[in-house]
């Protein structure tokens, strides 16, 4: 099913880190935010590292903006089954230099190999790219103390 990205980046010309995913899924197009399934856990794993409490979407983008964090993901479409990422092809990128050209971004955080893997292939950047566990809960090697662990590298640059 192709898919097109409806969900505009959060960030601002303070943000020092950019964290792409890959594309919204099929829960968060439904509710109109990132990470919205409510398995996923991503907003957990920032909780924790921040130790702070993220109850809406208002207080998840307040959250990104304070912590000069950017948030979007690499595909602006594709063909996708259900929000598996194994089965995106078809795609076009988004323009991630709309984010890089006003915000001095510091480092690149991909949640996942095929986002890192789509954008280290496509992009081109003196900008370190890491590729951080995916949080979805499909990732069951990852449990949220690991995810925790190894997300704390977005601290080294904020």
């Amino acid at each position: 099913m192709l898919v097109t990205h409806e969900l505009s980046p959060i960030y601002d010309n303070h943000s020092k880190i950019l964290i792409l995913g890959t594309i919204p899924s099929v829960k968060s197009r439904e509710v109109g935010f990132y990470y919205a399934h409510p398995s996923n856990r991503f907003w957990p794993t920032l909780e924790h590292l921040f130790n702070t409490k993220l109850a809406t979407k208002e207080d998840k983008i307040k959250f990104l903006h304070d912590n000069h964090i950017a948030l979007w993901d690499v595909f602006k479409s594709c063909d996708i089954h259900a929000s598996s990422d194994a089965s995106i092809k078809n795609y076009e990128l988004n323009d991630i230099n709309m984010i890089t050209k006003i915000a001095n971004i510091q480092a690149i955080f991909c949640t996942g190999k095929t986002a890192y893997n789509n954008l280290i292939k496509n992009y081109k950047t003196t900008i370190p790219i890491f590729c951080l566990p995916s949080p979805s809960s499909a990732n069951a090697t990852f449990k949220l103390d690991n995810l925790i662990e190894k997300y704390s590298i977005i601290k080294t640059y904020i």
